[in-house]
């Protein structure tokens, strides 16, 4: 059996999104930080003393894009094995850099607690 993790970090330059991700999620009982581009991603997940089960990431960001942060993360054999779920309106981009599950904006919270449970409980 898996040990339940609670954390998440939401990366999304629209503050709106990432507010209400943060609220439905927190709703749910999980420990949710935000980052408004790649750049703040990399500061949040480096300066976390537990690494989140789970990064919910938009790939279109003004500064640091998703394709950056997930070139730093991929490369980085610390955070690495961390789960990402891509969040784009561009269902093509998504699919091309996702190995996983896409949440294809706008997302439905229903299946945002789905996808967040699949990899965090």
């Amino acid at each position: 059996m898996r040990e339940v993790c609670k954390n998440v970090l939401v990366i999304d330059d629209d503050p709106a999104i990432r507010q209400t991700m943060k609220d439905v999620l927190e709703i749910h009982g999980y420990k949710v930080h935000t980052a408004k581009d790649g750049m703040e991603g990399i500061k949040s997940l480096s300066a976390m003393t537990s690494l989140p089960c789970l990064i919910l990431l938009d790939l279109m960001m003004p500064g640091m894009n998703g394709w950056g942060f997930l070139d730093f993360q991929r490369n980085n054999p610390r955070f690495a094995s961390v789960p990402v779920v891509v969040c784009s309106a561009y269902e093509n981009s998504a699919k091309s850099v996702s190995t996983g599950p896409v949440l294809i904006k706008p997302v439905q919270l229903k299946t945002l607690i789905n996808v967040v449970k699949a990899f965090c409980e």
